[in-house]
């Protein structure tokens, strides 16, 4: 046994009621009720009934009890110099019990003192106060010498049972603290996953639907400045409306999928090269539902690629091929290319870059750069 465990108390779950039963907390109170009636029934027996006798002995045993609930406290508290005090308290009034004649209050007070001892104080303590607690009621019990070494080791063994129920008991409760503490931070990390993500979806749909609005209406100011016809500019404006009006379904059906209810990948790209002109699309492979993130980050790829080749290579043609494979989806984006457009220097930048974290978040890639003839947006994510 290491020297920590020569000096480490019981724990504080051990020593308290906490996650005790019912039954169990029944049975310690009729243990209790036990005890002190077996004190008063003693002192009333052992004593000369009536005057200052009587008195005292109801006293004594009125001042153990007190003793007793103030060792249960000090002890809970791991206080060891006053929890001695108190222990050597009750042994000194087992003696004067005995002194007068009240010999079955002090063998119930000495065993009580080595039970509890054994249970609640830290072993360096506990086995000197036991032994001493014991030893007296050896010395004192006047039943056979069989039966006296029978009982002491008796109560030894049922003090230090007590200690390891009770320490049971406390790794119980410490354990079961551990685990709701481990659920209340699993709920709250998947609280702000789910938060992160609904700004993921908020993000894309507004950052796709605005850079669309934003390059329509960068191009009807650049025709205003340039004097254009009203026809064209009026083009544009329309455009950015009706952009306006997509941004606006795009947000429904992200309301949409972060309630689970949420199209066919497939369907959904193949509304979205009928709204561009040159643009088709072609789906490879066994067609299954994808998860929720996965379908998502298809859906975005797709929206923020289309609206790269209206901002820097207008009147292009656009291939989209959708690849179902066995352990992930593939979505390849290609254009043919073609003079830069008006509107090639607007806009940050980040779309791509907040595509690719998207990817990578979900163990996928994404690569974009040149191809043969313009430029290539290819997103490969596990499923």
């Amino acid at each position: 046994m290491t020297d920590n465990a020569w000096t480490r108390w019981p724990s504080r779950e051990a020593l308290g009621r906490t996650g005790a039963s019912r039954p169990r907390r029944a049975f310690s109170w009729t243990v209790r009720v036990s005890v002190l009636a077996m004190l008063l029934w003693g002192a009333l027996r052992d004593a000369s009934v009536g005057g200052w006798a009587l008195g005292g002995a109801v006293a004594g045993t009125i001042a153990a009890a007190v003793a007793v609930w103030a060792l249960y406290r000090t002890t809970f508290a791991h206080r060891l110099v006053p929890s001695l005090a108190l222990l050597a308290l009750l042994l000194a009034t087992g003696v004067a019990a005995r002194a007068t004649g009240l010999t079955v209050p002090a063998l119930v007070i000495w065993c009580g003192c080595a039970v509890t001892a054994l249970e609640r104080l830290p072993l360096v303590a506990a086995l000197p106060v036991g032994s001493l607690a014991l030893s007296g009621y050896a010395v004192v019990n006047d039943d056979a010498r069989l039966t006296t070494v029978a009982t002491t080791a008796g109560l030894a063994l049922a003090g230090y049972v007590l200690r390891l129920d009770a320490e049971a008991r406390g790794q119980a409760q410490r354990l079961l603290a551990q685990e709701r503490a481990a659920r209340v931070a699993e709920a709250e990390s998947a609280a702000l996953a789910e938060r992160a993500r609904i700004a993921r979806e908020i993000h894309d749909v507004l950052a796709h639907s605005l850079s669309a609005q934003l390059v329509h209406l960068e191009a009807a100011r650049l025709l205003i400045e340039r004097g254009a016809e009203r026809e064209r500019i009026l083009e544009r404006v329309v455009a950015a409306r009706g952009m306006a009006r997509e941004g606006l379904a795009e947000t429904r059906q992200a309301l949409s999928a972060l309630r689970g209810e949420v199209s066919p990948v497939e369907e959904f790209l193949a509304e979205l090269v009928t709204l561009e002109d040159g643009a088709d699309i072609t789906v490879l492979g066994e067609r299954r539902p994808l998860p929720a993130e996965a379908s998502q980050a298809v859906r975005r790829v797709a929206q923020e690629a289309l609206t790269n080749v209206r901002k820097h290579a207008p009147g292009a043609r656009v291939h989209l091929r959708l690849e179902y494979a066995r352990r992930h989806v593939t979505l390849d984006v290609r254009d043919t290319g073609g003079p830069s457009g008006e509107l090639s220097g607007t806009g940050g930048g980040y779309g791509l870059l907040g595509m690719r974290e998207r990817a990578e978040l979900l163990g996928g890639s994404l690569e974009a750069g040149p191809g043969e003839e313009g430029f290539v947006v290819t997103l490969k994510v596990p499923v």
